[in-house]
């Protein structure tokens, strides 16, 4: 096989580096499939690992992108034929694994999903892991008893990748939505995604009392930290509230009086070991009923392997909006 590119990341001296390198199959991680990528995408995982700004990597070196879509080339196991076209996302991808920034990927028939009819490699990685990770918690609000007529639901980080694409999901399913954020420039973009009412961040008052005044029936929140806790406290009665991200920090500062005296639910969302019969029935959802109808305008950007490291920066910044699509070759597959 040819030599072929890829964003490798490594710890030096100076401390974390990531650069282009020329690979070979062989300086990948083992596998019993190598699929030709076609795409990948950026995530707020991806920029920690590349900045070294979060302790996401396992071993060095290693290629980063926690997700790829492309082509099966070749495969020992029977589940993957060459030729077929499969996604990966989660498990060990880009974290202990080399990962999806790279011409070629090799992985464990185990991690191989089948790219669901409906979606194309392309439409694979503008939902990526946010778009999975927002399908996820969707699904498990809903197993949990969420309902459309239980109120509004409260999305906050809702002009990032996850926070967009549960906005549009969840109106998609008929849910009323409110959209948290801090940028008042996103408030049309919001609006057109499902949002049927805008909070700013700048202006909450949170509140110290154990229990504040319910709003919420149930909340997608990426933001964690204080937000979360907030939201302990403002769930409607039997509301869920789905705990994605720590950007806002890992701590969790709450008492039991939620959980008891209003039956709040609190559901982790933890895409990277999602079950495989799980992960294959989010991603048909993501084909069909949780597609989501703004897909485009929810992707804000599309770069190559060489155009990767600003952009890191600008997300960990704050500064990114949407979702951006990495593509590794000029052929569509």
């Amino acid at each position: 096989m040819e030599s072929f590119r890829g964003l490798r990341i490594d710890r030096e001296k100076e401390g974390i580096q990531a650069r282009l390198e020329t690979l070979h199959l062989e300086d990948l991680s083992p596998g019993s499939v190598v699929i030709r990528a076609y795409y990948s995408s950026v995530n707020y995982k991806d920029a920690l690992a590349a900045t070294g700004k979060g302790k996401i990597m396992q071993r060095f070196p290693l290629v980063g992108g926690i997700d790829v879509s492309g082509v099966v080339e070749s495969s020992t196991d029977p589940r993957c034929r060459p030729g077929d076209k499969v996604l990966v996302t989660g498990y060990g991808l880009g974290s202990d694994h080399d990962g999806g920034y790279a011409g070629y990927v090799r992985v464990p028939a185990d991690w191989v999903v089948p790219l669901p009819e409906g979606l194309s490699l392309y439409d694979a990685m503008a939902l990526g892991t946010a778009g999975f990770t927002a399908a996820l918690a969707i699904q498990r609000m809903e197993d949990n008893g969420q309902r459309p007529d239980r109120g509004l639901v409260l999305v906050t980080g809702a002009t990032g990748g996850v926070g967009n694409l549960a906005i549009n999901m969840l109106a998609g399913l008929g849910y009323p939505v409110v959209a948290l954020t801090g940028k008042r420039e996103a408030v049309e973009d919001l609006k057109t995604l499902g949002a049927s009412q805008i909070l700013f961040r700048q202006e909450l008052e949170m509140g110290q009392r154990p229990l504040e005044k319910g709003q919420w029936g149930g909340a997608v929140d990426v933001v964690g930290g204080d937000m979360l806790s907030w939201l302990t406290r403002t769930v409607l009665p039997w509301g869920n509230i789905a705990s994605i991200g720590l950007a806002g920090g890992s701590e969790l500062h709450t008492t039991v009086m939620p959980f008891i005296l209003r039956g709040v639910s609190l559901l982790g969302i933890s895409s990277a070991d999602c079950p495989m019969p799980l992960r294959q029935h989010i991603w048909q959802r993501l084909a069909t009923d949780l597609r989501p109808r703004h897909l485009n305008q929810i992707v804000t950007g599309m770069v190559s392997l060489e155009e990767l490291l600003p952009i890191f920066e600008g997300m960990l910044a704050g500064a990114h909006r949407g979702r951006t699509v990495v593509k590794i070759r000029d052929d569509e597959g």
